[in-house]
């Protein structure tokens, strides 16, 4: 790994375990929840801690703070980077404590039983105390903002850019729950893009606005940085759609999309290419619907990921989201300067997190 990316890291995690610690220390349960009432003990706020907290050591990738330092760095004249860099890293916190709480939620409406490699948090801790907690931690999640060295007018706009942000995120949520609790219904893949820029995309959008406020850029600066990650979001999770066809996902088994009914990019391109085969569009319904009511380990799982991959639909797929990513990358050296070290070391980060598996072609 690139040393400035580990340099990062250390620092992102340090802000994360200030904001999100193992245990409600006085200073922290006042600055989460001012001046609460003596009857209120540490054994109260331990379930929030506790059920997010464990999701958040179980790791990730972390690139979404890692985007918003780069971000804050890039767009940053030399003589503010050190005060954006320290800025960023406070703000960190914000984007990874919204990723977390929506993955919690996330497994609880697609009745995932796993994340990370572990039960999922519902499972773990149950649906009423996992609902909560992970609701508590996309509020907990901008506390990092009240203590930045900077004038209110900034803060506003960090308050207003979170807030509409999260808005999109539930509103990419609302679309895909929609389309796979409705086997009749299949959106266009144009509709796809537009909800997973909302729901994936709009978190790397949150990290770039964020990063770039950080620095004091101007608006057009914040708003073409979050639409350019927005897209790069959006091609990650159609690789995300690609792997769970393919080698499966981590921590998952290959195919649980097919067993949750999600409408993903490749079951759209397989659609597209059988528009006059009825006949095809019905044989992968009736895999679907099976899969649904038997489980991942039916039969109906793989003969669906057989059709999608025989008939390119998954490897069209493969080239669109590499290409999303690929365009991103290139947009944000145009942004910030092709010769900008921190905008080269954003396009290092997002090469480098295309999987192996996923660069070559996808064959039956």
């Amino acid at each position: 790994m690139n040393p400035e990316f580990t340099r990062h890291l250390q620092n992102i995690e340090e802000s994360i375990t200030s904001f999100l610690p193992s245990n409600a220390e006085p200073k922290w349960q006042k600055d989460s929840f001012g001046i609460l009432p003596t009857a209120v003990k540490a054994e109260h706020i331990h379930p929030l801690l506790e059920t997010t907290r464990s999701l958040v050591d179980l790791g990730g990738k972390r690139w979404r703070p890692l985007l918003l330092v780069l971000c804050a760095r890039a767009s940053s004249s030399e003589n503010k980077k050190t005060e954006s860099e320290k800025f960023a890293y406070q703000l960190s916190t914000l984007v990874e404590f919204v990723h977390t709480a929506s993955l919690i939620h996330d497994d609880i409406e697609d009745k995932s039983e796993s994340r990370r490699g572990k039960p999922a948090a519902y499972i773990t801790y149950g649906t009423d105390t996992a609902i909560n907690a992970g609701s508590w931690l996309y509020f907990q999640a901008p506390v990092c903002i009240n203590g930045l060295d900077c004038n209110a007018e900034l803060k506003l706009r960090l308050y207003a850019t979170y807030a509409e942000e999260l808005r999109r995120l539930h509103l990419g949520q609302a679309m895909d729950i929609k389309w796979h609790n409705d086997n009749t219904k299949e959106p266009s893949q144009e509709e796809y893009i537009a909800m997973v820029k909302n729901k994936t995309g709009t978190l790397a959008s949150l990290s770039a606005k964020i990063g770039t406020l950080a620095s004091g850029a101007d608006e057009e600066t914040v708003a073409k940085a979050g639409t350019i990650a927005a897209e790069i979001g959006a091609g990650f999770q159609i690789i995300d759609d690609v792997i769970n066809l393919t080698t499966g996902n981590p921590g998952k088994k290959r195919g649980d999309d097919i067993v949750e009914g999600k409408k993903s990019l490749p079951v759209l391109s397989f659609i597209e290419k059988n528009k006059g085969r009825q006949d095809r569009i019905n044989a992968l319904h009736g895999c679907f619907e099976t899969a649904g009511k038997e489980g991942i380990d039916s039969p109906a799982v793989e003969e669906a990921v057989h059709m999608l991959i025989e008939s390119g639909a998954v490897e069209e797929s493969r080239r669109k989201g590499i290409e999303y990513i690929s365009n991103g990358c290139d947009r944000f050296l145009e942004l910030f300067g092709k010769d900008n070290s921190e905008a080269l070391l954003i396009k290092e980060l997002f090469t480098a997190m295309i999987p192996p598996s996923v660069k070559g072609e996808v064959h039956a």
